[in-house]
């Protein structure tokens, strides 16, 4: 017989469906434009492509699990651990693109006259797999046994069972809080936005100083040059802002249940945060639109082109490099 699903569950489930229908099209998108529009072919978006990818992830495969949590099946405990996994491996891909993106627009603006024979298309290739390889480590490891299975099975025992425990898979009942607190936050998720806080005051700093100084640069336009790697860099510092905004009240909450374990969360409060986590999948493109002109400019003809039918002429890849909007 199908479990039960109350009104609150529906609700749920409909905004899950509603940030999925959101996400993975417009991260789709996000991918289309730098196939299709050679002006956004450099590492900057090649790394905006590794995080569309997770974000397409999060939509087409995180949400319906969520989803089926939610719904609470029984489950052996190493299937309902496979269904946890994949936010982690996601969530560390995101953050591990968004310090690359970081670190090449720091690059961009302390070697600006040697930044294309150090950051080449096979350094940046090199730098994305490098990326989700860690990011596979890294969530996987509650699989290698950094997990709740001892507790799980003492309590299976307890009842008289034999064989692998069979539970209402959730997702705190499998994955260890030590876990998620020493090992994902504090090592993993903190750190790398701290760092990345730091990259972006430095590289604001940076492009100041020299508009300032109006010290000349590759493009022969100081003025020009640093003034539009400023406006991309708002914009990407603005990615980097709504990341940190939408994880970490899910962290703070999990270092609440870890070092307070009889304080009460509203159910409320613990639902919002899983909101924000998977709707941060759905707010890059939507970045991406209103700031960046390349990407606007791609978005509107993939638009006219494939969907109203009416194309118009080729994109014109010299669009002045890293064009966005106040």
């Amino acid at each position: 017989m199908p479990p039960y699903i109350s009104a609150f569950q529906a609700a749920y489930i409909g905004i899950e469906v509603l940030i999925a229908l959101v996400s993975v099209p417009g991260n789709v998108l996000v991918i289309w434009a730098v196939k299709v529009n050679q002006a956004l072919r450099d590492a900057t978006f090649y790394f905006i492509v590794s995080l569309a990818v997770a974000d397409v992830a999060v939509g087409a495969l995180v949400i319906p699990l969520a989803i089926l949590i939610n719904i609470g099946p029984q489950t052996y405990f190493h299937t309902c651990l496979m269904v946890a996994c994949p936010v982690l491996i996601l969530t560390q891909s995101s953050i591990l693109a968004l310090l690359a993106i970081a670190v090449d627009r720091y690059l961009r603006v302390k070697i600006p006259l040697r930044y294309k024979t150090v950051v080449t298309q096979r350094r940046a290739a090199v730098a994305i797999a490098g990326c989700w390889i860690l990011s596979l480590v890294v969530g996987l490891t509650p699989m290698f046994g950094w997990n709740n299975l001892s507790v799980v099975e003492q309590a299976w025992a307890a009842n008289g069972s034999v064989g692998e425990p069979v539970i209402k898979c959730e997702f705190e009942k499998v994955i260890s809080m030590e876990y998620m607190v020493y090992f994902n936050f504090f090592v993993w998720v903190l750190p790398p936005l701290l760092l990345m806080v730091l990259i972006y005051l430095e590289v604001f700093y940076l492009i100041r100083k020299q508009l300032n100084k109006k010290v000349s640069a590759s493009s022969g336009d100081p003025q020009k040059y640093y003034g539009k790697e400023l406006k991309i860099a708002k914009s990407l510092a603005l990615i980097l802002f709504l990341f940190a905004l939408s994880w970490l009240p899910l962290h703070i909450l999990n270092c609440i249940t870890l070092f307070c374990p009889t304080c009460q969360k509203p159910s409320i409060l613990i639902y919002i945060a899983i909101f924000l986590t998977h709707g941060n999948s759905a707010m890059n493109p939507i970045v991406y639109a209103f700031r960046i002109h390349k990407f606007r400019v791609t978005f509107l003809k993939i638009w006219n082109d494939h969907f109203r039918c009416q194309p118009k002429p080729a994109i014109d890849d010299d669009l002045p490099e890293d064009k966005a909007d106040d």
